[in-house]
């Protein structure tokens, strides 16, 4: 999965992004009330322990 489509479901889920860095964007999700990195590279591909740590921040899984 690459991080664009990662950020598609973060959306589709109610997350948001608070703020950008040089390598990484801060997301914020309503379900937890977590704040978590996520990749700015969206052609990258994400790691399956990155993803399966961004899903259990965001709430999703």
């Amino acid at each position: 999965m690459k991080y664009s489509e990662l950020k598609k479901i973060l959306r589709s889920a109610g997350c948001y992004k608070e703020s950008e860095g040089t390598s990484h964007e801060r997301w914020y999700s309503p379900i937890t009330g977590k704040r978590f990195p996520v990749g700015r590279h969206d052609a990258e591909d994400v790691h399956s322990g990155t993803f399966h740590s961004i899903q259990k921040a965001a709430g999703i899984k």
